[in-house]
């Protein structure tokens, strides 16, 4: 049976219900309030002053004057650190740029010798270099370059002489140049364990002197390295510079000299876990820039010998070179290269300067 409504029940609910009533009210005064007065109450809108997401950063310098073939290859991937190293007052300049010479034999004589130059070609190279406004600089100066862009001449020439040679050739080869210009030379030196003892005095002695940079050439100097080569051998030819170089010049090699300009992506990477930081080929490409390294992907039938490098993907460890002869004929060229380069870089400069306040500057500070 239903119970009859009491009278408390009856109060509560008039209660309620009154209240109900009030809440509504206010609810319907609290509307037409916001919407007579429109500034009381906002609804959230998107910031209109938020930054737009920054454009990427100018391609980097083209140059018409490589084979078609040979294109420049960025080796940072970080672009944030390249520009910050790019536009810091203290380091190089945009558009300096370096030439490798390997200097396989300077025949001193009449005699025919493949892969040599004459002395009267190389002193007529020198001499041009010199006049060019080139400075030569050592391994060390190169790796800061090309790694952290840290000063260097301009117009920078790095001088690799490969084999063992004895005091005499140097001094009777490159003397003047040291004790004139102060220019130094890079030997790639080939650890053989039958090396004589007097040659290797002596060289030790130019090492310690600063005329001569010693740099890795493997051990046995009729070897190659490819990836068809046995890791035995690999490890022999890398570690064994290593080594050998430890041993006599108390110093360790950051720098190989591919033995015959040969090489291959296993060699490459074993020489990366010896902590090698360079590595030249015997390829003509051209000049390099900071960040920038001209190799090819594609096998060139007129330039059989030249050994696509493209797909080791490791610009630092093939860099090109070039012969004398090949480099005497080139000044123009990698001047022009460096001075083309510099002036793209200014014209670029206001963009990369904005990219880098935009998107680096947070995490990487101000540019010096």
């Amino acid at each position: 049976m239903t119970r009859p409504p009491r009278q408390g029940d009856c109060n509560f609910m008039n209660k309620a219900n009154k209240a109900f009533v009030v809440g509504v009210l206010l609810f319907g005064v609290f509307l037409a309030v916001s919407c007579w007065f429109p500034g009381t109450v906002k609804a959230p809108v998107k910031n209109l002053e938020e930054p737009l997401a920054a454009p990427p950063p100018p391609p980097m310098y083209q140059s018409p004057h490589l084979n078609p073939l040979d294109q420049p290859r960025a080796y940072l991937k970080d672009s944030c650190r390249y520009l910050k190293n790019k536009w810091n007052s203290t380091n190089a300049e945009p558009g300096t740029v370096v030439m490798v010479v390997l200097i396989k034999n300077i025949n001193r004589g009449t005699a025919e010798i493949p892969g040599s130059v004459s002395l009267g070609e190389f002193r007529k190279l020198m001499e041009q270099l010199h006049m060019q406004g080139f400075e030569a600089i050592n391994t060390k100066q190169l790796q800061a370059f090309m790694e952290r862009n840290v000063k260097i001449p301009p117009r920078s020439v790095y001088l690799i002489q490969a084999g063992n040679q004895n005091h005499e050739y140097y001094e009777n080869v490159f003397g003047d140049y040291y004790e004139d210009w102060g220019w130094t030379v890079v030997n790639g030196w080939v650890s053989n364990p039958r090396v004589s003892a007097a040659m290797l005095e002596e060289n030790v002695a130019l090492e310690y002197n600063g005329f001569v940079d010693h740099q890795a050439y493997g051990v046995f100097p009729e070897t190659v390295l490819t990836d068809d080569s046995s890791k035995v051998v690999i490890a022999r030819e890398l570690q064994g510079s290593v080594n050998g170089m430890a041993e006599h010049f108390a110093k360790r090699p950051v720098a190989i000299l591919w033995p015959h300009g040969s090489f291959g992506v296993r060699p490459v990477e074993v020489a990366r876990q010896l902590r090698f930081k360079l590595g030249f080929t015997s390829n003509l490409r051209g000049p390099l820039l900071y960040n920038w390294v001209p190799l090819a992907d594609e096998f060139d039938p007129q330039r059989p010998t030249l050994i696509p490098e493209g797909g080791i993907n490791d610009p630092l460890m093939t860099l090109p070179v070039y012969s004398p002869q090949e480099a005497l004929e080139a000044l123009d060229v990698v001047r022009i290269i460096g001075n083309e380069a510099s002036a793209y870089a200014q014209e670029n400069k206001a963009a990369e300067i904005q990219y880098y306040k935009r998107v680096c500057e947070a995490s990487h500070g101000e540019i010096p």
